[in-house]
């Protein structure tokens, strides 16, 4: 058994938890060893019986057991309960005459005497052994069984701790802290009165129980708030939504509550205590005004609770504040509290002396105006808000309410020191405010006299209560928790802050406080806690200054801010152990088991110990009491007081004396390393662990080395930081700068001291527990460590580097007098009569000596374990982190010191601008060790590198260059004996000269050092004076991000840049910021704007933003963008220096839709200039022509939504010259005009009859025309054949259009003009065109469908160009040129996505007038002459239009024929055939609408005679044709030519004329199909045939536009094809179609 398990890879067994009994006290007592098969882990001991744990969770009992059935007649030796024996119990408790166990699922098992229900089952007045009990959670439904954590037995009671934190009991007796009436309670109960408060611990006396509990703060905000009294269920609270405020009254009464004995009824009285008022002026709200500013609601506040208000008994020293018991329930799910974003001000209105919310208000008013008067007031009512303005919004108002209850209470809130208005002022303000200047100034001068005022008032001062957590007088410790969060006073709305009478309240976090600590908050136990005691109270016990029981946990007021962590409970006194290590205790001394000798004994006292005497565990018995404590050595000793008992006296009642103060047990030192003590009835128990390979003792020592700092820590901050930060002189000794870093000096150490206290307790607790690595927080939260001691160091250096020691030297001697020995005893200091300045830095100094001692022990535990263990590792990184640290802190602290002695001897003037709290001295060259080159003979020139700039310093100026944006380089010497070093930065660029090579170095060095670490953001915090670990590096990066303003004159002047620079320029991507609001994102290259980026500039008469977002070149706007004027104008298109230049389209309005008018086209120079297309939407005309300086001037074209037309010359923005213009029925007018549809001149008007009048003419058309002329009337043959030529003469001819999209696309291809250029440039600009735009769109891949980023992959494979064409090779070009196409991001891809777009503006709406159509197919045609160029040039083998390819040999033709179905037709090129397939669809629809419009009218003639003649059935039809007989009479009597038909009608659904031929090649196909396999015979059309039968399938096939589609065919034909099979059976196809029109049914 002995060797069962190795524990923590060191010792065995029968190492560890050794267990030693001893009663009382005297010289000769020796311990008895109690042997057990495994190591001890806990005892628990009753008033005559005992209960031990043993490692593997069984459980021991020995003593007297009258419950057991079978009397052992051996009580001492240990027996085992075998009915827990299938359980693995993980705690035990021990009653006076019951146990209990838990196990480690959270069950709970009880045995012993139940004659007051304590074990909690109901009809046995003892229960022989261990029987499980349950708490079941009747809240929920179903009800829940809740686990537990610890229990604590006491004579007639027992409770429970669950996982929730809270606590139940059981048994009997008004100890339990429960409502009931009747006793005893069977069944576990929640205890309510403690419900959504954290509980740590509990602890049972024989008749009084206590309970640790951790102080509300912001980590209790999820509880659910308590909203139902549990015994009536009414509400406890009723809220009613105001405006702007919520009014919430808790005045509830619970008519089920305790009935009263007698003498307790004095206690509560619900009357308010007038013995409470401390000034006449101030109304005191009744004393069950019981709100707290608990951010998760407490109990539910029941006014008939005892202790919830003071009695008039009691004197007002001890008097309980009435804010003790209540609960304000706003937790983030209550609505009412949160009213309009949490803004509401909230009243607490209760039953009596206020009749409404508006009192409290005035009163709240009152409060914080009278700051200066009343600095009583201001401790309670503006500390409390300050601290309370912090946490998280809805909490926020309850800190308000409360902070209102406590000013209006009238209690200031103290315990052990008065709270003077600075020191609080001190602590919780940032450190950027003034004391003098108070909250932002309005705390006006807080005068001398405030001090004082509170030091006299400080006898008077009422116990506040300590449910309202947050109106605590503690400084930074209270602070730690609340203030780490990042709370903000802007969190509340300005609207409370007003209400509250605050003007400008500063919105800046309370304190500087660093990020390690909510994580801390999380890991490490707290240290804010408080004590609740309830139960019987005739021995003091209770700790409240009287004799009175109480029915319900109340807490002990004078233990705040003690940082209790433990507490114990004998029969009737109390114990309390602080992190400090002192204990406190109180109740029955009738033996002296209170360790001390004073009275009265009813509230908590220290224990008088000898110094340096610290305890960290603590037991109590029946009269007497167990301190285990640190004392000289590592090894633990042990103290008693209380009884002693004499040998072999042990029965007699009143044994011996007893010990007015604790003694040293002398034994102690012989039971090796004790891990903790056990006291309970008249006997003792140790549990100590044997040293094995030193690890007990090195874990001994670093945990009593932690306590040991704490106490040190806490003796500097109260004796020395304090009093030092309340002195008057302060602020006029310090300044305002320094004095904040004083602060935040104070605040950061507060911080370190509350993490050791932490740390402390942590290890504590791992003693007296698991004793093992595991368990140590040091080693998995190094980090919270070293960031607390790196940020205290930071603000150390910071306070000394601005001579903060020095000017603390006349407050200080003023204080601690000349001689400083308090002072030289807590530093440390071994030197001769230091100086003040010197100790003062010693002491501050002293805690990273800690630092080393952490590194020590911890190697010292390394040193237990295998090398190549886990634990060894662990502990050997964080040695050496902590090692690291040292040397990084030391070589911090030297940089400080080197800084500060160089600030002594600079002159004055500049010190005050350059020095900085941050700013630290790299070197400086006063030895004239560097020069400015060509500087002049008397310039005085001083260069000093700090850790953040480089400033050059002159007689009475001096520049600061900032090193993040400060390149340096060598300048080769070749030669010239100079040692120069070119410095740049953004705006300057200047040469230094070292004197000599070595120095040169050095400089170069320490400048490339310092940049580096400028911008790896260490600048703040760690430079080095060249380190030898950084000085690997050789330089710092040319390429950077930082952010500039510039300074000198021109376009830049106090802009700010941030962004990627190089070199002293930006470069890359960055954001330019001008102070009149211009801003500029986006890509820079070499100090200007270039590539794409985003403009904004404000339009200060419109009030909005210009916004231009695209390509920028050498700092303007150049290549493609879209700017958005501030008027609603859009321009989208090409820029170039800054100005619209290229094609581009603006569009005018409100919204891009209904646009009053757009205008597309080419631009010069800012202004329309070219060809361009005007869309006037509110007129509903539509022009397209010549523009010169934004007016109509050349050739152009009007149309008209009327169905105008004009065509002829313009000038100054009117119809001008001569000109055409046809009305909707061809009346035509040709002549001149003088204005827009003004005729005036020579000119022919033409009827739409062929009648013409010529003459001259005179006025608006529409009108009525002034004529003087003659009238014509032509003969019928005599038609004017000439009148449809005359259209398209003065129009802009189709190669004038559109030219600057082509020479768009030709530069992006690099060309100056068409055709100008290197082939291979070309496709070197498409690569880099499209790569540039893929990487565009890697970083927002939505832009992309799938099919297009494979359409670009392909296309980033370049094919090849050079060569000589094949038809293969034709083919490759094909495809690429449809996938090219197909891309915006190609240019030819956006050649044709903008030509298409124009096309589609030109001719949609308006342009859609039928004698446009001419032009429309001109255009077509021109773009595919001027594409082909363009694709010539690319393919420079590409023969021209209607050249050959060589046929290709046999077998390739084979491979080609399945996909290339027009296979002859490929062996001449056009232009038509490649390109017409791409474009055509896309321009298809406005094109074949003009086609619909002009042959309106033939195409209802046609329609008609088809819809005719489509009546007659199939033979009849095909007779009536003419088609031959012996075609016919084979033919069945469904439907003839059915497939043939089918294909036809799929002429309409294909866009290019080739595949329109194809379809009709395919019809014919079909007919002689269908008509071969009836004749079953080779069989040989001839024309005449073949006609009526083609003509019979175009009649059924019922193609409604015909010959819309037969002119777009003709017109767009390649012109090859025109003699070939294709060009014959299209001739078919239209001879059919006239036919048709002109068909006369017989």
């Amino acid at each position: 058994m002995e060797t069962q398990r190795k524990s923590s890879g060191d010792d065995g067994g029968g190492e560890r938890g050794l267990l030693h009994t001893w009663k009382g006290y005297s010289c000769s007592v020796t311990p008895e060893r109690l042997l057990l098969p495994r190591p001890v882990l806990q005892v628990a001991l009753g008033a005559r019986h005992g209960v031990l744990l043993v490692e593997g969770g069984q459980v021991y009992s020995f003593g007297e057991l009258p419950w057991k059935q079978s009397q052992v007649p051996e009580p001492a030796k240990p027996t085992l309960e075998s009915a827990l024996s299938g359980q693995r119990v993980v705690a035990v408790a021990a009653g006076s005459f019951h146990s209990g166990a838990v196990t480690e699922d959270g069950g709970i098992h009880m045995w012993g005497d139940n004659g007051a229900g304590q074990c909690g089952l109901s009809g046995l007045s003892t229960v022989p052994n261990p029987t499980p009990v349950a708490l079941v959670d009747s809240d929920t439904s179903p009800p829940q069984t809740l686990p537990v954590l610890e229990l604590a037995c006491g004579e007639k009671h027992t409770l429970a701790l669950s996982v929730q934190r809270e606590v139940w009991a059981w048994g009997s007796g008004c100890q339990l802290g429960l409502n009931a009436s009747v006793f005893p309670v069977w069944k576990p109960q929640k205890v309510e009165h403690l419900v959504g408060r954290c509980v740590l611990q509990v602890a049972c006396g024989a008749s009084h129980s206590l309970a640790l509990v951790r102080c509300l703060g912001p980590q209790d905000i999820h509880r659910p708030p308590v909203d139902k009294c549990r015994q009536c269920n009414q509400l406890l609270y009723t809220m009613t939504d105001k405006e702007d405020h919520v009014i919430i009254s808790d005045s509830h009464y619970c008519p089920l509550g305790v009935e009263l004995t007698e003498d307790e009824g004095m206690l509560e009285a619900p009357a308010p205590t007038p013995g409470l008022k401390t000034s006449p002026s101030e109304p005191v709200l009744p004393s069950h005004t019981s709100t707290t500013n608990s951010d998760s609601p407490a109990a539910p506040s029941k006014s008939a609770d005892p202790s919830s208000g003071p009695s008039p008994t009691q004197d007002s020293e001890k008097g309980e504040s009435a804010l003790a018991n209540g609960v304000l329930p706003s937790s983030d799910s209550d609505p009412a509290a949160q009213t309009k974003d949490g803004s509401g001000a909230v009243s607490v209105v209760k039953s009596s002396l206020y009749p409404d919310e508006q009192a409290v208000k005035d009163y709240l008013k009152k409060l914080s105006d009278n700051t200066q008067t009343d600095a009583k007031m201001t401790a309670g009512g503006l500390h409390s808000l300050l601290v309370s303005l912090t946490s998280t919004p809805s909490s926020t108002l309850n800190h308000l309410v409360a902070s209102c209850a406590s000013a209006v209470g009238e209690r200031v809130a103290s315990t052990y020191e008065a709270l003077s208005l600075k020191k609080m002022m001190n602590f919780y303000l940032p450190s950027g405010v003034s004391r003098s200047g108070g909250l932002a100034g309005t705390v006006p001068g807080v005068g001398d006299n405030t001090t004082e005022r509170v030091r006299q008032e400080d006898s008077m001062q009422g116990k506040k209560s300590s449910s309202t957590g947050d109106i605590r007088e503690e400084e930074a410790e209270g602070l730690r928790r609340r203030l780490s969060l990042p709370g903000l006073l802007s969190q509340v709305s300005p609207r409370l802050l007003r209400k509250a009478g605050r003007p400008r309240m500063r919105a800046v976090a309370l304190t500087p406080l660093g990020g390690a600590v909510p994580e801390a908050q999380e890991v490490l136990p707290t240290l804010q806690t408080e004590v609740w005691s309830w139960g019987h109270g005739e021995h003091g016990q209770l700790g409240h200054g009287d004799n009175l029981a109480r029915l319900q946990p109340l807490c002990i007021k004078s233990l705040n801010n003690k940082e209790v962590v433990r507490v114990a409970a004998g029969a009737h006194h109390s114990l309390a152990v602080t992190a400090q290590s002192q204990v406190f205790s109180w109740g029955s001394n009738s033996s002296g088991q209170l360790g001390h000798m004073e009275s009265p004994s009813t509230v908590p006292r220290l224990a008088k110990l000898s110094d340096g005497i610290r305890v960290w565990d603590v037991s109590a018995g029946e009269r007497h009491t167990l301190l285990l404590a640190d004392g000289d050595c590592i090894q633990p000793i042990i103290y008693y007081s209380g009884q002693q008992v004499k040998e072999g006296e042990e029965e007699s009642q009143r044994a011996g004396g007893y010990t007015p103060q604790p003694v040293l047990l002398p034994f102690c030192m012989n039971l090796g390393y004790v891990s903790s003590v056990f006291a309970g009835g008249r006997r003792c128990v140790a549990l100590s662990d044997r040293n094995v390979m030193g690890f007990i003792a090195s874990l001994h020592e670093l945990a009593a080395a932690e306590r040991k700092f704490y106490c040190k820590l806490c003796n500097v901050k109260t004796q020395i930081i304090r009093p030092l930060l309340e002195l008057e002189s302060l602020s006029s000794a310090l300044g305002q700068v320094t004095l904040g870093l004083l602060q935040t000096l104070a605040g950061r150490f507060s911080l370190l001291c509350h993490l050791t206290g932490q740390h402390a307790a942590s290890l504590t607790a791992n003693l007296r527990r698991g004793r093992d690595v595991k368990s140590l927080l040091i080693l998995d939260h190094a980090g919270i460590f070293l960031d607390s001691y790196n940020e205290y160091c930071s603000s150390l250096g910071n306070f000394q580097v601005m001579a903060g020691f020095q000017a603390l030297t006349k407050p200080s001697l003023d204080f601690f007098g000349k001689s400083p020995e308090l002072l030289q005893r807590l530093s440390e200091c071994s030197e001769e009569n230091p100086t003040m300045a010197d100790l003062l830095v010693a002491l501050f100094y002293l805690p990273t000596r800690h630092l080393h001692e952490y590194g020590r022990l911890l190697l010292k535990l390394a040193t237990c374990f295998e090398v190549c263990s886990n634990d060894y590792q662990k502990l050997q990184d964080s040695c050496s982190k902590f090692e690291a640290l040292t040397l990084k802190l030391k070589r911090k602290r030297k940089e400080a010191e080197y800084t500060f002695h160089f600030w002594k001897s600079f002159p004055g003037k500049m010190t005050d601008s350059l020095r900085k709290p941050h700013r630290r001295l790299i070197c400086e060259s006063s030895n004239k060790a560097l020069t400015l080159q060509n500087a002049g003979r008397f310039s005085v020139n001083w260069f000093i590198l700090f850790n953040d700039a480089l400033v050059h310093a002159q007689f009475s100026t001096h520049h600061v260059f900032p090193l993040a944006t400060l390149w340096v380089e060598p300048i080769p010497e070749e030669n010239t004996g100079i040692h120069g070093l070119k410095v740049i930065t953004p705006e300057e660029t200047f040469t230094l000269l070292a004197s000599s090579a070595m120095e040169k170095t050095k400089w170069l060095r320490s400048i490339n050092q310092a940049v580096d670490q400028a911008l790896s953001g260490a600048g703040q915090d760690s430079t080095s004076v060249g380190s030898g670990s950084s000085g690997q590096k050789l330089e710092p990066p040319t390429s950077r991000t930082a952010s500039y303003t510039f300074y000198k004159d021109g376009r830049l002047k106090e802009a700010t840049y941030e962004g990627r620079w190089l070199n002293g320029k930006p470069n890359g991507r960055g954001v330019l910021k001008w102070p009149d609001g211009r801003i500029y994102t986006g890509e820079f290259k070499n100090g200007l704007e270039d590539g794409f980026g985003e403009f904004v500039a404000p339009n200060k008469t419109l009030n909005k933003n210009d916004h231009y977002q695209g390509q920028w070149k050498d700092g303007k706007m150049h290549g493609l963008g879209t700017y958005r004027y501030a008027s609603g104008e859009v321009y989208d298109g090409s820029f170039q220096d800054g100005m619209r230049h290229g094609h581009g389209m603006l569009r005018s309005g409100k919204l891009n839709t209904s646009s009053p008018s757009v205008f597309i086209g080419q631009w010069l120079q800012d202004k329309k200039t070219g060809y361009g297309v005007f869309d006037d939407i509110t007129k509903g005309e539509k022009y397209m022509g010549m523009w010169q300086d934004h007016l109509r001037q050349g050739t152009g074209v009007v149309v008209t939504q009327f169905g105008l037309y004009y065509e002829g010359a313009f000038k100054d923005n009117k119809m001008m010259g001569t000109g055409i213009l046809l009305s909707e029925d061809d009346t035509t007018y040709e002549g001149e005009f003088s204005d827009d549809w003004t005729l005036n001149g020579k000119g022919v008007l033409t009827m739409a009859n062929g009648d013409y009048l010529e003459g001259s003419f005179g006025g608006e058309w529409g009108t009525g025309l002034k004529v003087t002329g003659s009238y014509f009337k032509p003969h019928l043959f005599d038609t004017d054949k000439d009148k449809t030529h005359t259209l398209g003469r003065l129009c802009v001819c189709a190669e004038d259009k559109w030219q600057a999209v082509f020479e768009e696309c030709w530069s992006q291809l690099g060309c100056e003009s068409s055709g100008q250029g290197e082939n291979w440039k070309a496709w070197e600009n498409i690569a880099v065109a499209l790569t540039t735009s893929r990487r565009q769109i890697q970083d927002s891949p939505e832009i992309l469908s799938r099919s297009h980023s494979r359409t670009l992959e392909s296309l980033e494979v370049i094919p090849q160009h050079v060569g000589p064409i094949t038809m293969e090779r034709y083919h490759t070009i094909r495809l690429y040129l449809i996938k090219a196409c197909d891309t915006p991001l190609h240019p030819l891809g956006r050649l044709v996505e903008t030509l298409v777009a124009v096309y589609r503006m030109t001719y949609v709406g308006v342009g859609a007038n039928r004698r446009l159509l001419p032009q429309a197919v001109n255009e077509i045609k021109s773009y595919l002459n001027r594409i082909f160029q363009i694709v010539r040039f690319l393919f420079p083998d590409l023969p021209e239009e209607g050249g050959l390819i060589p046929e290709p040999t046999a077998n390739a033709e084979d491979k080609k024929e399945p996909d290339a179905t027009d296979a002859p037709l490929d062996r001449v090129v056009s232009s038509s055939a490649l390109l017409l397939p791409v474009l055509l669809p896309r321009l298809y629809p406005p094109l074949f609408t003009l086609y619909a419009l002009d042959k309106e009218r033939e195409d209802d003639v046609y329609w008609e005679c088809v819809l005719r003649l489509n009546k007659q059935p199939d033979l009849a039809l095909l007779a009536f044709l003419g088609v031959q007989q012996y075609v016919t009479h084979r033919l069945t009597k469904d439907a003839c030519f059915a497939s043939a038909v089918e294909t036809l009608q799929q002429i309409s659904t294909t866009f290019t004329p080739s595949d329109k031929l194809q379809v009709i090649q395919l019809t014919f196909e079909e007919i002689t199909q269908e008509v071969q396999s009836l004749l079953k015979q080779d069989f040989l059309w001839s024309m005449d045939d073949l006609f009526p039968v083609f003509l019979y399938v175009v009649l059924r096939a019922r193609i409604r536009n015909l010959g819309s589609e037969v002119s777009l065919i003709e017109d767009l034909m390649d012109p090859c094809v025109q003699h070939g099979e294709h060009g014959i059976m299209f001739t078919t196809l239209k001879a059919c179609y006239y036919q048709i029109q002109h068909e006369k049914i017989t």
